[in-house]
């Protein structure tokens, strides 16, 4: 007959064993509850706990199995303790592991609990760690009902004595309490249309309220906007601390939530730490466990601090970590000589001379590019700043080795356009340019793949025709892809698929914490100086009242021989026909308002030659006023066009109005942009006095992140981007670059994690990967 304890291992290891497997219920072939059935009659509550296994959720099974190894645990040494790998010293103020197992067991048997936790997206034990409060509040000291001011905005505690309920009139529901402080004064609390609230007003309930105090006399109210419950006896997870507001709903209260916290960290104090305290002590980061407990129940601002310090670089060093493994970093790529003279001779045809900030860019490219390592590197500089020289001169040093050179646009208008700039630039130096886009004939389409296949031409500038089946390069060496974020992944990959060098350019000025997590794969080089005799673009917000004037003030540039653009928005993103539309019937009320004015309509929809045709017209002056869909943001350079008027610009981001802006200041004469809204709220213009008063568009650019979020940057939604649950990408670009640092220094000393020592950090990585995974198919 087989001892207890022999019982307690024989049960203990399956158990964990399914703990580790997820929870699937495959440990034992008849199913788990049957093993429970036959070894655990010594043991009642793991009997309990584990009754009708196979029928439960994956997060209830996990929850009950907790509880059942925690109800296995000996006082000596628990089951629970033999899994750890890892034994900290115990922190401080902790409850016993005893009590820790009592309150897992408490939440996995509570009716509904794992069902509300569920519905707030918390799964397991460690989706508990890492659900952190949305906001804290210092509840060391509350105030008695007699030390509240009238008017403020306060947190009071009482015991509830009496309450009521009534209805002014149809559609109103008020209830009330009196509330009893500990000093015996009371306070009259409201809750206004929440019928739901009624059942937490018990006599003998201790509430916690918040909101705005009114004094009416003698007597004290307080109109609720939101209250807990305190439940139970012993220590208060609600007042006399710093506490934690969790993320909530409807019948999840914060007492259940901080309970629940509180038993995850006490049911596994240490969770090991996956950075050495070498690390930790480089970067001053604290422990792990030090981090979770104080960031869930903090005794003062100091811990409190230091900890989000250490789970918000945490999410960010994952976030790198992730962006660079699925890059190209350390892989093996073309190698080229990239010589001086060479550059020297391309810059030598330049009919201008480059900047600082050109040159310096161009350095950077040119290292890459003699490396063995593949280049993997963004281009960032704000419009006009002068990305195609440099560039072309990529280009050209690749076509010196012997291999061949691709730029891919998203338009054809901008593709174009560089077709004309490589030519005007790489032609006198003897490089054959081939242009291949969607537009030309089945018969120019052969015969240019024919030319690329062959090596005869040495650089292709073309849009996603260059992707296209029945496309294949000689070798490809650099491949350039311009406004990179406007193409899907797969786009992208197709061009990559020979593991040229890679340049991404982007004239959407992108904020630094931005390009070091979305592009957290891309070395970053910034060009960040205009050429000389450039004048900053005037702005002006005006609102659409004033919308006759704006157009007389274009009449007035077009008189002088200038031309201007009119752009209206697409309302929305499958109201294809309403954009045309709105575009056309614009054209006709400015062909009213304007008629001295040549005035000829653009947009999307028209075939390719047709826009081919109408841009072209624009850059010979054949007219004045374009009236145009945002299909000229990107790429279009007229040096006689000084105006650009935008319609209904309360629709746009910041960025794309700074990108609409940056087609007009491309010549000598001074140019201007013109914003129209037709909504007059303070805030909107708020918003649109950024533009107006900065033509920086790195600043512009953090405005509308701050503003809007890091949105699909790259044509897909980044896994973990939208999951930062403590970083911020408009704040935090110093914690981003220490982070990155760092993952940069792991995986250059191990590539793919692999080594024993970085098991940890891998395992890590993995768990939060899964995370996201099961969030994007929820």
């Amino acid at each position: 007959m087989p001892t207890v304890d022999e019982l307690r291992e024989r049960l203990t290891r399956p158990l964990q064993r399914e703990l580790e497997m997820g929870c699937q219920n495959r440990v034992v072939t008849a199913g788990l509850e049957a093993l429970v059935n036959n070894v655990a009659k010594p043991f009642p509550k793991v009997r309990e706990f584990l009754r009708g296994y196979a029928e439960m959720d994956a997060a209830t099974r996990e929850l009950r199995l907790r509880a059942a190894l925690a109800s296995l645990q000996r006082p000596e040494a628990s089951s629970l303790e033999r899994t750890r790998t890892r034994v900290a010293a115990p922190l401080p103020a902790t409850p016993s592991r005893l009590n820790a197992a009592s309150e897992v067991s408490r939440l996995a048997l509570s009716p509904g609990g794992p069902r509300k936790l569920v519905a707030l997206g918390v799964r397991t034990i460690r989706d508990l760690w890492h659900y952190y409060p949305r906001r804290y509040e210092d509840r060391r000291a509350l105030p008695d009902f007699g030390n509240v001011p009238d008017g403020d905005k306060v947190t009071v505690e009482g015991v509830v004595t009496a309450k009521g309920r009534h209805s002014p009139k149809p559609g109103m529901l008020i209830l009330s309490a009196t509330l009893r402080d500990d000093l015996g004064r009371t306070l009259k609390a409201t809750w206004f249309n929440k019928p739901w609230i009624e059942k937490d007003l018990k006599p003998g309930a201790r509430l916690v309220v918040t909101g705005k105090v009114k004094r009416f006399g003698r007597q004290l109210t307080l109109n609720v906007e939101y209250h807990e419950i305190e439940e139970g006896e012993g220590e208060s997870l609600a007042t006399g601390r710093i506490i934690g507001v969790y993320p909530s709903q409807e019948g999840t209260s914060q007492d259940f939530l901080r309970k629940a916290v509180r038993a995850a960290l006490d049911a596994a104090p240490d969770p090991g730490d996956y950075l050495p305290a070498a690390v930790r002590g480089r970067y001053d980061l604290v422990r792990l466990d030090q981090a979770l407990r104080n960031a869930h129940f903090p005794p003062d601002e100091a811990a409190l601090q230091t900890a989000l310090s250490r789970l918000k670089f945490d999410e960010f060093l994952f976030l790198e970590l992730r962006v660079l493994l699925q890059g190209s970093h350390g892989t093996l790529g073309k190698q080229f000589t990239a010589l001086d003279n060479e550059i020297e001779r391309f810059k030598r045809i330049l009919p201008f001379e480059l900047t600082g900030a050109q040159k310096r860019a161009l350095a950077a490219i040119v290292e890459d590019m003699r490396s063995s390592r593949q280049m993997a590197r963004l281009l960032q500089g704000d419009v006009g700043s002068g990305k195609t020289a440099v560039a072309a001169c990529a280009l050209y040093l690749v076509t010196v080795d012997g291999l061949q050179g691709a730029l891919m646009t998203p338009t054809e208008i901008l593709a174009r356009q560089h077709f004309d700039s490589l030519t005007r630039f790489l032609f006198p130096l003897g490089v054959r340019v081939e242009l291949l886009t969607g537009a030309m004939t089945a018969r120019e389409r052969k015969l240019a793949r024919e030319r690329i296949a062959s090596g005869e031409v040495q650089v292709v500038v073309g849009t996603q025709a260059l992707i296209q089946e029945g496309v294949s390069f000689a070798n490809l060496g650099l491949a350039v892809v311009d406004e990179e974020h406007r193409f899907g992944v797969m786009q992208r990959r197709a061009l990559l698929a020979d593991r040229p060098d890679v340049l991404v350019m982007s004239a959407t000025p992108i904020p630094r914490s931005l390009a070091l997590t979305a592009y957290g794969d891309l070395e970053l080089t910034v060009i960040d100086e205009l050429p000389p005799g450039r004048s900053p673009v005037k702005t002006k917000l005006v609102m659409d009242t004033y919308r006759t004037q704006a157009y007389h003030f274009v009449m007035k540039e077009v008189r002088a021989g200038r031309q201007a653009y009119v752009v209206t928005p697409l309302i929305e993103e499958s109201e294809a026909l309403s954009e045309i539309l709105a575009a056309t019937r614009l054209a006709e009320d400015l062909r009213t308002i304007l008629p001295e004015a040549r005035i000829e309509l653009l947009h999307g929809k028209m075939p390719p030659a047709d826009k081919a045709g109408v841009m072209n017209g624009f850059r010979a002056g054949d007219f004045d006023i374009l009236v145009s869909t945002t299909v000229i943001e990107v790429g279009v350079d007229i040096p006689n066009a000084t105006v650009m008027v935008i319609e209904n610009a309360e629709r746009f981001g910041l960025s794309q109005l700074h990108q609409l802006r940056g087609r007009v200041g491309r010549g000598a004469s001074q140019s201007y942009c013109v914003l129209i809204t037709g909504e007059h709220s303070k805030k909107t213009r708020e918003r649109l006095k950024v533009i107006e008063n900065s033509t920086d568009g790195f600043k512009i650019a953090e405005a509308d992140l701050k503003l809007r979020g890091p949105g699909e940057l790259r044509g897909t939604r980044q896994s973990g981007m939208d999951d930062l649950k403590l970083g911020d990408l408009s704040t935090d670009t110093e914690v981003i670059e220490r982070a990155r640092a760092l993952a940069k220094e792991i995986l250059a000393a191990d590539p793919r994690l692999e080594r024993p020592d970085n098991g940890a950090l891998r395992a890590e990585l993995t768990a939060r990967a899964e995370q996201v995974a099961v969030r994007d198919v929820i």
